[in-house]
């Protein structure tokens, strides 16, 4: 089973019941892929969450992430700061590169930087294509 860190507007498209991307969240429901989060990331899950849906939804899915057998925490201690365009956005490549994830699963376009570093190398895939190899 893969390692996957997933943007927060992933999470975001993927909860909706009536989402293309459901399946992403089903998938993580039945244990198809491992989630790999830091605290900072569940914090910005449930900022934002709360922000575009509601407090009772944000609160929902975060305990749902928090209690499923496959998710792993991660406390990373070393910092990319490789995204200088957002800042912000670095969490999910710290908590990549802390986890050993096998990709980035974004539509940020801040995380194209990765593909220019040699190291870490550090996959980042858009949710489409993910979608497609959760299909294979």
């Amino acid at each position: 089973m893969e390692r996957i860190v997933l943007d927060t507007n992933v999470v975001l498209m993927s909860i909706a019941p009536k989402s293309n991307y459901r399946k992403i969240w089903e998938d993580f429901l039945n244990g198809k892929y491992y989630l790999c989060i830091t605290n900072e990331i569940v914090e910005e899950y449930s900022e934002i969450l709360a922000k575009h849906a509601s407090s009772v939804v944000s609160d929902y899915i975060v305990n749902t992430i928090l209690t499923r057998d496959n998710v792993i925490f991660v406390d990373p201690h070393f910092r990319c700061k490789l995204i200088e365009a957002d800042p912000d956005d670095n969490k999910f490549v710290d908590c990549a590169f802390a986890s050993g994830a096998r990709f980035i699963v974004s539509e940020d376009h801040h995380f194209d930087v990765l593909k220019s570093i040699p190291f870490p190398k550090i996959e980042v895939i858009k949710i489409n294509d993910f979608l497609e190899y959760l299909s294979k």
